[in-house]
């Protein structure tokens, strides 16, 4: 399998625009949704609670569910860009994700001390392994609106919430995809204009990469002390 090839990177603004293409030139619009009404028709509501609130779509995980808050849009998709907005109010977090029709893609979890753009484990006991592009330190407000977006075009892969973004490559990303999902651990979290577009690659992608600085990480957990091993006792000698 292909090595994935990992890039991740702080976008500077105003030093590029908001809405001046990355990875992806957008084509045709092919979903459009504000989320004022509530979940949407098309979409499937398989855990939490989902409400209309305040002029967006509020998400709650349920206790009894033991299980984060979900739901999907079946919607095939080729190459493409998803923009949205999400709010956290208490949310653990939130993630976009996009399945193929094999199962977990990849998603961009956006946390408010963090954002972890990753190619999910494809196939759970297989070979298959999750590939993290990036997993960034972050400032979400809670109660302010954060833009997020996701593009996929081939096998490259970026996403961005705020103005933290990563990338990276996978071989898989480049297959058909199946259906999006909105996920949300914890309460809540509120999410408005979601946007669908038909996308091709940027020819200015390269340079465009090469010019934005690299993020701060996360700092991996520091490895737990191995645990003091107690000496075996003695084996007595054999009475003769």
């Amino acid at each position: 399998m292909k090595a994935a090839v990992v890039l991740s990177l702080a976008l500077a603004l105003p030093a590029l625009a908001a809405d001046k293409p990355l990875l992806g030139v957008p084509g045709k619009l092919v979903y459009e949704n504000d989320l004022a009404a509530g979940v949407p028709e098309g979409w499937a509501a398989a855990k939490g609670k989902w409400e209309a609130a305040d002029g967006a779509l509020r998400g709650a995980e349920l206790a009894a569910d033991k299980h984060g808050a979900v739901m999907r849009m079946a919607r095939p998709l080729q190459d493409f860009i998803i923009g949205f907005e999400v709010k956290l109010d208490g949310a653990k977090g939130t993630s976009l994700s996009i399945n193929d029709p094999k199962g977990h893609l990849a998603r961009i979890a956006v946390a408010p001390t963090s954002v972890r753009v990753t190619k999910d484990d494809h196939d759970k006991t297989g070979p298959d392994k999750a590939e993290v592009f990036g997993h960034l330190k972050a400032d979400i407000a809670p109660g302010a609106w954060t833009k997020v977006r996701m593009e996929i075009v081939g096998d490259t892969m970026l996403a961005k919430a705020g103005e933290i973004v990563a990338c990276g490559t996978h071989e898989q990303l480049a297959g058909p995809k199946s259906n999006v999902g909105l996920t949300v651990a914890g309460e809540t979290a509120s999410f408005r204009n979601f946007k669908v577009w038909e996308a091709t690659r940027n020819p200015d992608w390269e340079a465009v990469k090469a010019a934005l600085p690299t993020c701060e990480p996360v700092p991996a957990p520091a490895p737990r002390p191995a645990a003091a091993r107690t000496p075996a006792p003695a084996k007595k000698p054999a009475v003769k």
